[in-house]
């Protein structure tokens, strides 16, 4: 068990059967949807670590997952070619939604949960949760999607794949704006307001938009690839992994062009997982060695609390709805709830 330091205190774990691919909160934070790379999908009790429903997922491996926002409906995406709804309440499956290539990697609610999104090899569809059915269908891509992403405040769907990313409106086939940029994108992250547009890369690199004017700025010379980053809730901040310290940029004013980004260094291993509070100024940071460290990076003092899950090779972390909790998932198999405290 991970001993607590300063404000992080562990309120309950469990290891699952498997290497945990991806988690996500319920919009209540009643529930965690955590999925296992062999298939199944669990939900767990925040508060117990105890599993309150398993669904099966999907043969061979179970991708993605993400809750409708403000519903009780779980979209989860895998290697049997489909994403799928599900009622949490019931366990039913809902809807069986065709991808359109032997893998379904990523899912994507709009933020008003009107519309899912999915990405397939080179395909994205649009689908009423309702009815299961197929709205549009944007692609084929260059090359196999990347990861898709809402842009907040609007109906704009971003796709990432080899040569830049295109935002599509509604339904329509064209994009409405295109950023290109030719190399191999690995993440996508929105800033909180829309305004900007960021990604990771695979050469060691993040990429910076201004979603106005067409602005691009690259930031290089990363130790490693790029595939973690969060932007805190004022837009002005973005922290990246991409080695074993967190890179904190500095976007106002003109943004982050000729300024030198902060370095949080008090990590064992490559990061794993970088998430800002949704409304606080934490960030919670975790690497590969099993260092999860809490910072807010406006003090003199930024470091504020930390844990080590000992031999545990951290895969992902995230707030709570409320931000008073942190979930934090392993290689292992680890779910281990934090409290701020």
């Amino acid at each position: 068990m991970p001993k607590p330091t300063n404000r992080l205190a562990v309120q309950a774990s469990i290891v699952t059967p498997d290497f945990v691919i991806a988690h996500d909160w319920h919009p209540r934070g009643t529930s965690v949807a955590v999925a296992l790379s062999s298939g199944p999908v669990l939900l767990i009790d925040p508060k117990s670590a105890a599993i309150q429903r398993e669904l099966p997922g999907h043969g061979f491996g179970t991708m993605s997952v993400q809750f409708q926002p403000n519903g009780d409906l779980l979209a989860t995406a895998g290697q049997d070619g489909t994403a799928k709804l599900w009622d949490i309440t019931t366990g039913e499956l809902k809807s069986t939604l065709a991808g359109g290539a032997a893998w379904v990697e990523h899912v994507a609610w709009k933020p008003d949960g009107t519309v899912l999104a999915t990405a397939a090899g080179k395909l994205a569809r649009l689908w009423n949760p309702i009815t299961g059915e197929q709205l549009a269908e944007f692609g084929p891509h260059g090359s196999t999607i990347a990861d898709i992403a809402w842009q907040p405040g609007t109906g704009r769907l971003s796709v990432a794949a080899y040569g830049g990313v295109n935002l599509y409106e509604g339904t329509q086939r064209d994009p409405v704006q295109q950023f290109n940029w030719k190399g191999s994108i690995l993440k996508l992250c929105w800033s909180r307001d829309g305004k900007f547009l960021t990604h990771g890369n695979q050469d060691a690199s993040i990429h910076y938009w201004s979603a106005s004017t067409g602005r691009e700025l690259h930031m290089s010379g990363y130790p490693e690839k790029v595939n973690t980053l969060s932007w805190d809730t004022t837009s002005r901040y973005l922290a990246t992994g991409g080695g074993d310290a967190v890179c904190l940029w500095d976007c106002g004013g003109a943004g982050p062009e000729g300024r030198t980004p902060r370095m949080l260094e008090q990590h064992i291993g490559i990061i794993s997982a970088v998430a800002w509070q949704h409304r606080g100024y934490l960030v919670a940071t975790a690497d590969v060695g099993g260092k999860l460290n809490l910072w807010q990076p406006a003090s003199k003092t930024p470091l504020v609390g930390g844990a080590t899950l000992k031999n545990v090779e951290i895969t992902g972390a995230s707030w709570s709805p409320d931000d008073r909790s942190l979930v934090v998932t392993g290689q292992d198999g680890t779910v281990a709830i934090f409290r701020v405290v």
